[in-house]
């Protein structure tokens, strides 16, 4: 897929999974589970020293698995989760030499954006769709609404405090392109190799994904 397909992907699909993982062993079962609830995306965020390794596990053994690195702070960390499999790139913050490397190489990239400011950067660099991280920290929903009004055509992916009661609130906004979240990958779950119940908690994901999309916001 080229970078406005791997993005619009991410759109369909609606909540992007954000992974911590603490053994590379199970992130192909992860991935599987995932894939089997609805969910054929996950962001491996770079918090663990596993996370190279996970990314080049699921990249390997399941291809289907539309792959993203999370936390990425360097140019360095870019490449390696790139050169490992990773299809997109995630970084908290506005990082202008990850965003500006990653442009450079086609590569879809979401930088954290939750400022008039942070935002405005980021049309300036010619993108259309960012992070608004922390999301529920920086003032969720209605905070989202006020500072995405100025920018009609930048779409935001939420994360940070984004759950099973919240979800829907946010994706029945016109300016959310999707969700991250991880409480369907809660780490205690990953590592007690709970995947039947992480296949449940995809599915769910995926129902209030229809659900709040039927009902949009028309405000």
């Amino acid at each position: 897929m080229n970078q406005a397909e791997i993005l619009a992907m991410l759109g369909t699909v609606g909540i992007i999974p954000v992974v911590v993982i603490d053994d590379d062993g199970v992130a192909e079962p992860l991935a599987r589970a995932l894939i089997d609830g609805g969910l054929p995306t996950m962001e491996i965020t770079f918090r663990t020293e596993a996370a190279q390794r996970a990314i080049s596990r699921v990249a390997k053994a399941v291809p289907t698995m539309l792959l993203g690195a999370g936390t990425v702070l360097t140019v360095d960390q870019a490449k390696a989760a790139l050169g490992s499999g990773a299809e997109y790139i995630v970084s908290p913050g506005m990082n202008r030499p990850v965003v500006e490397y990653c442009l450079r190489n086609a590569i879809p990239v979401t930088p954290g954006a939750v400022t008039p400011t942070e935002i405005g950067s980021a049309l300036e660099l010619g993108l259309q769709i960012v992070k608004f991280f922390p999301a529920e920290a920086s003032g969720g929903v209605e905070y989202l609404k006020a500072v995405g009004a100025p920018y009609a055509g930048m779409k935001f992916i939420p994360t940070g405090g984004i759950n099973e009661t919240n979800v829907g609130q946010y994706l029945r906004l016109p300016s959310v392109h999707a969700c991250g979240g991880s409480w369907m990958v809660k780490r205690e779950l990953i590592s007690n190799g709970r995947f039947e119940e992480i296949k449940k908690l995809a599915a769910n994901a995926t129902a209030l994904v229809a659900g709040a999309r039927a009902n949009p916001d028309k405000n």
